[in-house]
C-alpha cells in the first residue's frame, strides 16, 4: 500500500465513479482500477461495490475510508513537522491567557522570546481561563496559560507558576499593620471583588460562612483597577502576591498573609496532545521549561502531568 493508492481510493469513494475519480487524480480509468485492485489484494477483501450504476463502499471499504483520511492527515502533519525543524521559528505564536497573567506573569517571558525569535509575531487572546481552554480545543490558538486544575485528558498540562493569595489593603487601613489576618476578620471590612470569573466564584465560597456581615463595596473587572481603588482606601481585596509586588515595595499597598487558610494560584501552560505544534509554539514551550517565567514564584519544575498539588485551596481565574 502507498499513499497514492489511498488518495485514489478516497476519490473513488467520493465521486462514486472510477472515471471521474481518475480525472481528479490525473490518472486513466484503467490506472485507477489497477490501484484499487492492488489495495483490495493487500487487505484481502472487496473495498468497493461495482455492481450498480454507482460505485459504493462495502462495509470493509467504509472502515478503511476513515482510516485513509486519518493516515493522509498524519502524513501531512509529519511532513510539516519535519520541515519545521529545519528552520528558525517564524510566523505567528497564537497564545491565550487572562489579563492578570498577561500583565504580571508573562511579560518577561514574551520579552525573552521576542529577543530570541524576532521573526515570530506574538498574537495574544486575552480572556478567562475557561474561554482560553475552549479556544484551544477549537484549534484557534496554539498554546494557553490557564489556572489549574485542568481536567481534560486531551490537553497536555505543564505547571509553570505558583503563587499564594494574600490580603491587600491600603497602608492606612486598620488591618495594614497585622502580621497575618483571618478570613473572618477580612469579612468585617468593605471588599473589592472581581466582577466575574472563576476567581470571583472561589472568593464567594471562601466568604460564604460570613455572608451575613459581608460588605461588597465594589465589583471591578480589572486587577489593575482593583489595586488602584484598594490603594485609595475604597476597600480591601485578595490578590496573588506577585501581582502587587511593585506596589508593596513602593509602600502604596500592604500585603498581608492569611492565617487560617492556605490560598494559592497555580498556572499551567497547556496545548492539545493530538495537534502538531508549529515551531513557534514548540520554541515557547522550550523557553518556559528552561525557567524563563517571572522569577521567584515558580512551584515545581514544569511537568506534563495534570495531577493536582496538595494545596489547601486553589483559586481559579
Amino acid at each position: 500500500m502507498d499513499f497514492d493508492q489511498l488518495v485514489t481510493f478516497l476519490e473513488v469513494a467520493k465521486q462514486c465513479n472510477f472515471s471521474r475519480a481518475g480525472e481528479k487524480v490525473f490518472r486513466s480509468q484503467s490506472a485507477v482500477s489497477a490501484q484499487i485492485r492492488q489495495l483490495e489484494q493487500e487487505y484481502g477483501t472487496k473495498l468497493l461495490d461495482r455492481s450498480g450504476k454507482r460505485v459504493a463502499l462495502t462495509p470493509a471499504g467504509a472502515v478503511l475510508f476513515d482510516y485513509a483520511k486519518r493516515l493522509l492527515a498524519l502524513r501531512g502533519e509529519s511532513l510539516r513537522a519535519v520541515a519545521d525543524q529545519q528552520k528558525t521559528p517564524r510566523g505567528v505564536l497564537a497564545i491565550g491567557a487572562n489579563e492578570a497573567t498577561c500583565l504580571y506573569v508573562l511579560p518577561e517571558t514574551f520579552s525573552e522570546y521576542q529577543r530570541r525569535y524576532p521573526d515570530v509575531q506574538i498574537s495574544i487572546y486575552r480572556n478567562f481561563s475557561h474561554k482560553v481552554l475552549e479556544r484551544l480545543q477549537n484549534g484557534l490558538i496554539d498554546l494557553g496559560v490557564v489556572t489549574m486544575p485542568v481536567k481534560l485528558s486531551s490537553i497536555v498540562v505543564k505547571r509553570i507558576f505558583h503563587d499564594r493569595l494574600v490580603l491587600m489593603t491600603s497602608p492606612a487601613h486598620p488591618l495594614a499593620q497585622r502580621e497575618s489576618v483571618s478570613i473572618e476578620a477580612i469579612a468585617g471590612y468593605p471588599l473589592i471583588l472581581p466582577r466575574t470569573g472563576s476567581t470571583r466564584k472561589s472568593m464567594d465560597r471562601i466568604f460564604r460562612p460570613f455572608k451575613e456581615k459581608l460588605r461588597v463595596a465594589m465589583e471591578l473587572s480589572s486587577v489593575a483597577v482593583i489595586k488602584a481603588f484598594t490603594a485609595s482606601g475604597m476597600g480591601i481585596s485578595l490578590i496573588s502576591e506577585s501581582f502587587a509586588e511593585q506596589e508593596s515595595r513602593a509602600g502604596t499597598l500592604r500585603l498581608i498573609p492569611i492565617s487560617d487558610i492556605a490560598l494559592s494560584r497555580e498556572l499551567a501552560l497547556i496545548y492539545h496532545q493530538d495537534r502538531t505544534l508549529p515551531q513557534s509554539a514548540a520554541a515557547f514551550i522550550e523557553l518556559v521549561q528552561d525557567g524563563i517565567v517571572k522569577s521567584g514564584r515558580l512551584g515545581a519544575p514544569a511537568s506534563t502531568t495534570d495531577s493536582n498539588p496538595r494545596y489547601s485551596k486553589q483559586v481559579s481565574a
